[in-house]
């Protein structure tokens, strides 16, 4: 007898903890989604502590507008959002992509040099997180990490650090650093979400400690308005959306790889995102797609794509 309510108490408890998974996955899957919509966005840094005292600080930066962030893949465990600038009203740019995948083991980190690894996270270990995989806007990586969805006292967030390239915004006017380690926390709000950062500025050379030069913090505020106000960038991704899902699918080939992806930084004096408009304009097919990454992809990585 006492072995039967044995059994049977544990069998309670395993109901009870699948359903509080379901129940958990529901909310995670929500807070996602929640990000979706035409958004008016306001993006503010500022330099907060340098460790050496003849640092000079950066200028703040400050930058407005207004974007579409498109929920273009709706899967039991995979969620992709892009997201899409529209500038002045009339000008539309495709920007970053966000892809959550739930329990994924897959993950590629950001070293150096354009140079991303990538490498498979222990089964146990990502048990109820979701992995944010974050693409630049031709696709090629970013940085990605994996977490818990916290929901509590009415409060829906996700934090994560993850090591990436310097942002746009820097890229091309500093190279006193070289790797900007990102402290990333995305959270739901009544009138949006905001993606809240802490950022370390960091010097890494190949056999040495990384070196601290400063710190940055980040508010990435969305703030929902009218879907009519981003018709514009609807219209343009109904037209372009055929195209980046092809880019997508040779990506994702590219990706299923082990060890590293180095890439180049431009091509006859191009960089990618620039060849990729070209693409885009032709509505080109998954070959020259694949032809340009191909092209952009250091030597000594070519092999690493699993299967060859």
């Amino acid at each position: 007898m006492k072995t039967t309510l044995s059994v049977l108490a544990l069998l309670l408890v395993c109901v009870s903890n699948t359903n509080a998974q379901k129940g958990q996955k529901e909310k995670d899957i929500q807070a996602i989604k929640a990000m979706c919509g035409c958004y008016d966005i306001t993006f503010k840094y500022t330099e907060t502590f340098a460790p050496e005292i003849d640092y000079e600080k950066h200028h703040d930066y400050t930058a407005y507008g207004r974007e579409l962030a498109l929920l273009i893949e709706d899967e039991p465990n995979k969620l992709s959002i892009q997201h899409i600038l529209v500038v002045h009203d009339t000008m539309v740019i495709k920007h970053w992509r966000q892809d959550w995948i739930y329990e994924n083991q897959k993950v590629f980190h950001y070293d150096k040099d354009n140079n991303w690894v990538f490498t498979e996270l222990p089964k146990e270990e990502v048990k109820g997180q979701w992995t944010q995989k974050v693409y630049q806007v031709d696709d090629s990586p970013r940085y990605s990490g994996s977490s818990t969805w916290v929901h509590v006292d009415g409060k829906h967030y996700w934090e994560n650090t993850s090591d990436s390239p310097l942002p746009r915004r820097e890229y091309s006017k500093r190279d006193d650093y070289n790797v900007m380690r990102r402290g990333n926390r995305q959270e739901i709000t009544e009138f949006g979400w905001v993606h809240e950062q802490d950022n370390d500025k960091i010097v890494r050379t190949d056999g040495e400690e990384d070196v601290l030069l400063a710190q940055e913090k980040g508010f990435n505020i969305y703030t929902k308005t009218d879907d009519k106000a981003c018709a514009t960038a609807n219209e343009w991704w109904t037209k372009n959306e055929k195209f980046w899902s092809k880019a997508r699918n040779v990506w994702d080939k590219t990706y299923d790889r082990d060890g590293s992806l180095t890439l180049k930084k431009s091509v006859d004096g191009q960089p990618m995102f620039m060849k990729f408009y070209g693409l885009e304009k032709e509505n080109a097919n998954k070959k020259s797609i694949a032809a340009l990454i191909d092209a952009f992809i250091a030597d000594e990585n070519k092999s690493n794509v699993k299967g060859k």
